[in-house]
């Protein structure tokens, strides 16, 4: 009965017969702004609108350099190039997260190692990262060496969950005294702070993405964000094939990836960016609704932004009581055409990371079974 009062109460919310699970808006300047890239006929990887999407999204993050891509994968993947992580190379990050993040690890041929998660937050545990290194790691010649392996860690790349931070500032002080690179996957946390800093920005580079489902979108899309010069020239090169300028000659000096954003996704991005405060308002008077709603349920948890946490609650979450009764609500709202979802089955289950060394992941098996995103989509009044 409580699972049909939740459902009962999203269909009031959204007043439509069938309810996605997060839908785009496009309410501000999208079509004013593609009408003009298409009218300048730079459509594809040069244009204003690609340089004035860097320039206002590193001005809203506070970063000093922002790198636009074609995709947030992308974005990630040139990170790690840049944090020169090498074929059979390792990178810790968590098993609880999207593929994308294994995938771009994979694509240079290094490997992940899988550490587990903090239940109030769904990202990385600094508890359990430094258990971690202490026991599988040290640290020669400014390098840590896992033990187990005799690979060297080379970096590290922690989620900020659903658009929750996790707690970004320990991880950063566990993988400074380690010698580990910091990376943050902020695919999902735009708008998303931590102790009033934006996230994304506490490691050497930060990577974002603007998917069709996520807070606001270029259909595909993705950013680097640094404060690092050197870094931010280097991206830029990487992205652009890495093409040495010139009128006309065509000399590359390195291997290169053609990862640029169009001009056309980015003017779609820029009116995007210039609602994102509203779509974060809105989002997070739903996750008010849906907190009050559940407030005395004995049996659903709502999912709420961790402490020092100001939340984009990208995705609402709630966390159920078992595995089987996950499964009775997505069977129960699928009934009712609203979509839901499980979080992503563990990385470490896949084939392709079933080898991976792992902790004991013990908090991430606990969520994998419970959680449940919920519609999320921005509501228009």
């Amino acid at each position: 009965m409580e699972f049909q009062n939740l459902i009962d109460f999203i269909k009031s919310i959204y007043k439509q017969d069938f309810i996605p699970l997060h839908e785009p808006r496009f309410i501000g300047n999208e079509k004013k702004y593609l009408n003009d890239c298409i009218d300048s006929t730079f459509v594809s990887s040069v244009g204003e609108y690609v340089n004035k999407i860097e320039d206002e999204f590193s001005t809203m993050v506070g970063s000093k350099y922002a790198i636009a891509t074609v995709n947030g994968t992308s974005a990630l993947h040139t990170c790690l190039l840049l944090a020169n992580v090498q074929q059979n190379d390792e990178v810790i990050t968590q098993a609880l997260t999207f593929v994308a993040t294994c995938n771009a690890i994979s694509y240079i041929g290094a490997k992940s190692v899988f550490v587990d998660v903090d239940v109030d937050t769904m990202g990385l545990s600094p508890k359990h990262l430094i258990n971690f290194l202490e026991k599988n790691c040290q640290i020669i010649n400014n390098q840590c060496i896992n033990k187990v392996s005799n690979k060297i860690i080379k970096a590290c790349v922690p989620m900020h969950t659903f658009g929750h931070s996790c707690k970004i500032d320990e991880i950063k002080k566990i993988c400074d005294e380690w010698h580990i690179f910091l990376i943050e996957d902020s695919a999902e946390s735009l708008g998303s702070y931590y102790k009033n800093k934006h996230t994304g920005t506490f490691g050497v580079l930060g990577a974002f993405s603007f998917n069709g489902n996520k807070i606001i979108t270029s259909g595909g899309g993705g950013v680097i964000v640094t404060d690092d010069e050197n870094l931010a020239k280097k991206a830029k090169h990487l992205i652009t094939t890495a093409k040495i300028p010139n009128k006309w000659e065509y000399i590359h000096d390195e291997i290169g990836y053609n990862y640029r954003m169009p001009n056309l996704n980015a003017a779609l991005l820029l009116a995007q960016l210039e609602k994102l405060d509203f779509f974060i308002e809105a989002k997070r008077n739903l996750a008010i609704k849906y907190d009050d709603f559940l407030n005395n349920s004995a049996n659903i948890k709502f999912i709420k932004e961790p402490i020092n946490s100001k939340s984009n609650y990208w995705l609402q979450a709630i966390l159920l009581e078992s595995e089987e009764k996950r499964n009775e609500f997505l069977e129960l709202a699928d009934k009712n055409s609203i979509m839901s979802r499980p979080i992503w089955r563990l990385m470490n289950r896949l084939d392709m990371f079933k080898d991976a060394q792992c902790d004991n992941l013990e908090n991430s098996k606990y969520l994998e079974k419970r959680i449940v995103n919920i519609p999320s989509s921005v509501i228009i009044k």
